[in-house]
């Protein structure tokens, strides 16, 4: 769940912290107070876009803190699959906010947006009016089938996907290799050439290697010989050489060898190291040859290397994937020379895929259609409880004329409102409180399968009122009671619900203007009932009513 909101430099917040609570916690406040910044906060640290007036005047930069607690195995688990490891229990989402460029982090650690919105995909689900208003678009009823039944369908998804990418592929290269005699000929004749290019330059695995060192000392032969040359005579040639002093201080020390045992054993010691200098000049000697080259041989080397190089730019960056070029020519050349019989083997593949293909979307349609009965009663029956009396809400089914990857199925939700009429698509039929709604009733119902521990509702009370919006409050408090619920409201209803009351402030002074927010006790939740029933002028009876609606409220919980 989500347990604190850190909040700095953001449009009228200067600086605010939140402690959130499980079940049921509700924001309210007057109009203009900064609600939708708070919210807007959270949709900031989860990767939303932003404009450089979102930061408070004065300020170099805002910043968002979320910091969950998770405790859902299946969340730690998704959260591993991406390397996100909860520290103590915990994941810390962070996000600072400068002109023009943002930081991410989460447990410190910077990322990019796209694992900070996985993450946040896992932890935290915000229902706005933005998903409300996509009930209008047919292709998300997919969508909320599929995530109601992922349990059930997942595999048979993937398996299904991957069928549709090997027709898909299998279908492409059946096209490809449909072609006339003259593109057949013109093809072969092209494939033959660069099979016998790469074949004609006889290449060997790390042939371009050695050639590569051996060009790189032929080309600093000179600068080697000298070296050598120079080394040689410093060593082994001449009365100043090491050889010649060697030599000397081996016969001065002979005779003294003769009187004293530790002088024999220096002697021995000077001998093994002329002999291990003799040694070295020897290989000194034939590296020296080693290193002279004719013209000849440095020309047959550049030219070699020139040969490779010229290929690699055509067929591949190393000779490995030159000759694997060349392999995948030489197939193909066997087909396009036995063309008939590829083309029929192509078609029997393709044929195969396709069967197989069907078989999984019949399979993966079978079972949507299954949880598909299982989400339609429900949502109905969720729609009733939400005031919607004469309601018949139905999901249908229709089969696409092609493939797609997620098979062939074209979902779409259908109700109807008022006795005795049919049921239409939901587009043509409800208004902007209805949808939101709508989407509360499907909320609820994918909150007993969903893994998302953190719900926020922010504008699910948009064209509601009286019993209608009490019903609203008692589905509101039904989802707290397996998730964290963050909501705010303009309807004392809902308010009333609420495990922990939060109300949002603003304060102007003479040099600024800020919103805070701050919890409630149980006394303080009644007057802001109160206000916001009684508006302007609040009576004892108002706080009475207010009184009494709270109590209702936890008799219903």
């Amino acid at each position: 769940m989500l347990q604190n909101l850190h909040v700095k430099n953001l449009a009228l917040i200067d600086e605010i912290e939140v402690d959130f609570k499980e079940g049921l916690n509700i924001l309210t406040g007057e109009t203009g107070a900064g609600k939708s910044i708070i919210l807007g906060s959270v949709s900031l640290a989860l990767g939303g876009r932003y404009t450089k007036d979102i930061i408070r005047a004065g300020a170099d930069y805002g910043f968002v803190e979320l910091t969950f607690v998770v405790e859902n195995e299946r969340q730690t688990e998704k959260l591993r699959a991406l390397d996100i490891f909860p520290e103590d229990g915990a994941v810390v989402l962070s996000r600072r906010l400068m002109s023009g460029r943002s930081v991410s982090r989460i447990n410190g650690e910077t990322v990019q947006m796209g694992l900070l919105k996985e993450v946040s995909s896992i932890l935290i689900d915000i229902h706005g009016q933005h998903e409300h208003q996509s009930l209008l678009y047919k292709k998300n009823h997919l969508e909320i089938v599929d995530a109601f039944a992922r349990e059930y369908i997942e595999a048979v998804k993937e398996e299904t996907a991957a069928a549709y990418r090997d027709y898909k592929s299998c279908r492409k290269e059946l096209a490809e290799a449909d072609m006339d005699e003259a593109q057949r000929a013109k093809e072969l004749a092209f494939l033959k050439f660069e099979a016998d290019e790469i074949e004609k330059a006889e290449l060997k695995t790390g042939e371009d290697e050695e050639l590569e060192l051996l060009y790189r000392r032929m080309t600093n032969s000179r600068k080697i010989a000298d070296g050598v040359a120079e080394a040689h005579a410093f060593t082994s040639e001449g009365e100043q050489s090491a050889s010649e002093a060697l030599s000397r201080a081996i016969r001065a020390l002979y005779e003294a060898s003769e009187y004293d045992g530790r002088a024999a054993e220096l002697y021995d010691q000077l001998v093994e190291v002329d002999s291990l200098l003799n040694d070295f000049n020897r290989e000194l000697s034939d590296y020296s040859k080693s290193c002279e080259f004719s013209e000849e041989e440095f020309a047959a080397a550049e030219d070699r290397l020139n040969e490779i190089n010229h290929l690699k730019q055509k067929y591949g960056n190393t000779i490995d994937e030159i000759l694997a070029y060349a392999d995948r020519q030489q197939e193909k050349i066997r087909r396009l020379e036995d063309h008939e019989q590829y083309i029929d083997t192509l078609k029997k593949a393709c044929d195969k895929s396709e069967k197989k293909l069907k078989q999984q979307s019949a399979r993966l349609s079978r079972l949507r259609k299954e949880q598909a009965a299982i989400l339609e009663k429900a949502i109905q029956e969720g729609l009733l409880e939400l005031n919607f009396e004469d309601v018949n809400f139905e999901i249908h089914f229709e089969a696409l004329a092609d493939y797609t990857v997620q098979g062939t199925d074209d979902v779409e939700f259908m109700i109807s409102l008022n006795p005795g009429q049919p049921v239409k698509p939901l587009v043509n039929v409800a208004s902007g409180g209805e949808l939101s709604r709508i989407m509360l009733a499907i909320k609820t119902v994918m909150a007993d399968r969903d893994d998302i521990e953190t719900l926020i509702f922010d504008e699910i009370d948009v064209g509601i009122s009286g019993r209608t919006a009490q019903k609203v409050s008692e589905k509101m408090a039904v989802i707290g009671r397996k998730h964290q619920v963050i909501c705010i409201t303009h309807l004392a209803q809902i308010a009333a619900m609420a495990d922990c009351h939060f109300v949002i402030e603003k304060t102007a002074s003479k040099d600024s203007t800020k919103t805070d927010i701050r919890p409630l006790s149980e006394e303080e939740s009644v007057n802001e009932l109160a206000r916001i029933l009684g508006g302007a002028r609040i009576t004892d009876t108002v706080i009475k009513n207010a009184e009494e609606m709270r109590e209702l409220a936890k008799q219903t919980k």
